[in-house]
């Protein structure tokens, strides 16, 4: 007998193929910016030059300029500007430079103090004379080999002929070659400025018609929206890297350190390097403080002033001032950095941010780019509810709790009933409607609903409210069918103790059978607040109808939780079955608050507390 395929299987196959068909593009994208790095990398720094300059040219554009001159204008100021520095940080390094050997005496002392007799009996002597030999033996095992740039002396008079290594001697080119390449690379730098600036308007028009044809107006709220990120990240960070540059600069004038404002320079420009920038603009300080001072004192303080001044502005101004204009979680920032420094290199490093942001951008504009805020954005992935659903899933009361406590702090209980604790269950039975929460699990979610009952019900202002209950009526909270209906009655009757409405009884489905309603005084008003996620009429008609066969004279309100009072179909409920339909907590709190007839005491204590499973 033949077997049939399943189609299952295939369905799976093709849904994991087309998963690793989605991976072709990506790959290809990545081998294009490795490969491509001679034409990315300058067009990257040009973008990033261009967003520092654009509102320098809007605002000549506003004066009256056209906008060639506007561009102009605003490049050869540029130009100025880094020229002037670079002039300045060449002088003064070679001034720095000119000095150092005036300070022999003290490198010399200190190196002595250093090495002591660490360096002559310790693991610094034996590692220093395994380098020694190791040294040795490579020069003497190359001086056997040869080189390809030796001379022969012939012999004379008998004597032996000897062999002379002698360097061969670079060309013209070959010196001035770092140089020329590092004037092409400016120069296509700067042409790529004026052509970005000068074409900005029919560029950004062109991007539109090719991304977005269909949706220009989010394309183009899109490019918006990145532009203005990035011109606001990268004007405040120049601005705080000048701020902290003249800090330091400051800060080694007052402490004695030779050229400060040199320094000061330095760091205000390697800053915009991520995570390596000041520890690399740190070492020349730190060294000149090493030459110069006979003692420790300055090599201390040098190092203190770096660590306060970076540790002061890098977590505490940064974060305020910033606020969420980055876009990105830490984790992005640290993620990109890597990424861009094995693409690009140092360069990379210097553009990840920006980068990385306008990907965030385009992620949260792009549907089907959408991972990319995810993965690296700062908006929370998880709403509240969702959040609490997975520490439900997870069995993590006190999780649950402190992210409890912290809505509690401003809110209410039966506001947290209402918009976080309600919601997450009713998730829950959604995925238990489809089959993919099992029954154990459900059983597990409430049992830790009960552990963050307790946790949530131990504030000071909850539990010094005091506790009354009607005269003469009896009020119970009745679970429908499951735990998690179970776990949305204990959390009503939390929301109720913090209303001063004490319910008598608060059963599962399963207690209110066995029951015995004899016992509970006669002659008393009974409400009976029906608690369901469930929003279907069947399910809650056949709920009231045992209540009605064991309280027929009871008064029956249905706690329909995962509908909404503006929702039709809290009003089909109602009319399917005659009795009055609330959806939040406060609903339940003044419907029964309107049905007591008498005033509260305090005299009566429960008859049952919360229901178990």
């Amino acid at each position: 007998m033949e077997t049939e395929y399943e189609p299952a299987p295939r369905r799976s196959f093709d849904r994991l193929q087309v998963r690793y068909m989605t991976l072709v593009p990506v790959a290809i994208v990545v081998a294009a910016l490795y490969f491509g790095r001679p034409v990315f990398v300058p067009l990257a720094l040009a973008m990033l030059f261009a967003f520092v300059l654009a509102p320098l040219v809007a605002r000549l554009r506003a004066l009256g300029l056209n906008r060639a001159v506007s561009v102009m204008s605003s490049v050869v100021a540029a130009t100025l500007v880094i020229g002037g520095i670079a002039i300045f940080v060449t002088l003064e390094a070679e001034r720095v430079a000119t000095e150092l050997p005036q300070y022999r005496t003290n490198i010399i002392q200190k190196i002595e103090t250093i090495r002591g007799d660490t360096f002559e009996r310790g693991l610094i002597a034996r590692t220093s004379a395994f380098l020694d030999e190791l040294r040795q033996r490579l020069v003497g095992n190359r001086r056997d080999l040869g080189a390809p740039n030796t001379s022969v002396v012939t012999a004379q008079d008998g004597q032996t002929p000897r062999v002379q290594i002698a360097p061969a001697e670079p060309s013209p080119l070959e010196v001035l070659r770092p140089v020329i390449d590092l004037v092409v690379f400016v120069g296509i730098i700067f042409l790529f400025v004026i052509f970005l600036l000068l074409q900005k308007e029919d560029l950004r028009d062109r991007f539109v018609r090719l991304v977005g044809p269909h949706d220009m107006q989010r394309t183009a709220m899109a490019l918006d929206d990145g532009v203005q990120r990035l011109s606001r990240y990268l004007l405040m960070q120049t601005i705080m890297n000048a701020i902290f540059g003249s800090i330091i600069a400051a800060a080694l004038w007052l402490i004695g350190l030779p050229t400060p404002a040199l320094w000061g320079v330095i760091v205000a420009v390697l800053r915009f390097v991520p995570y390596v920038g000041v520890p690399i603009a740190a070492l020349l300080p730190v060294a000149v403080a090493f030459a110069v001072d006979p003692g420790w004192s300055m090599v201390l303080a040098t190092i203190a002033v770096f660590l306060v001044a970076e540790l002061t502005v890098g977590q505490f101004v940064e974060p305020w001032l910033y606020g969420r204009q980055v876009g990105l979680s830490p984790a992005a920032i640290v993620v990109s950095a890597t990424f861009w420094t094995s693409l690009w290199g140092p360069v990379g490093l210097l553009l990840s941010t920006p980068l990385t942001m306008c990907l965030v951008v385009i992620g949260r504009y792009a549907e089907h780019l959408r991972f990319l805020d995810i993965l690296l954005g700062d908006q929370p992935v998880l709403s509240t509810e969702e959040a609490l659903y997975l520490r439900l899933l997870g069995d993590k009361a006190d999780e649950a709790a402190a992210e409890a406590e912290e809505f509690l702090s401003d809110n209410s209980v039966g506001r947290y009933f209402d918009d976080i604790a309600v919601k997450a269950l009713a998730l829950a039975n959604s995925d238990a409607a489809r089959g993919r929460l099992d029954y154990d699990r459900q059983v597990r979610i409430k049992n830790t609903v009960e552990e963050l009952i307790q946790n949530i019900s131990s504030r000071s202002d909850v539990a010094t409210l005091p506790v009354r209950t009607p005269a003469s009526v009896t009020i119970m909270c009745l679970a429908g069918r499951g735990p998690l209906n179970v776990a949305a009655t204990l959390l009503l009757e939390a929301a109720l103790k913090e209303a001063q409405i004490y319910p008598q009884l608060v059963l599962s489905s399963a207690e209110f059978v066995k029951f015995d309603f004899s016992t509970l005084p006669a002659g008393r008003q009974t409400i009976v607040c029906l608690s369901s996620l469930e929003s279907s009429a069947a399910n809650v008609r056949y709920m009231s109808r045992r209540v009605l066969q064991k309280l027929p004279a009871a008064r029956i309100v249905l706690g329909c939780w995962s509908l909404s009072g503006s929702n039709p179909g809290a009003s089909a409920i109602a009319d399917a079955t005659g009795f009055d339909v609330v959806t939040t907590s406060s609903e339940a709190v003044e419907y029964i608050r309107e049905r007591v007839k008498e005033p509260l005491s305090g005299q009566e204590r429960p008859v049952k507390s919360a229901g178990r499973m």
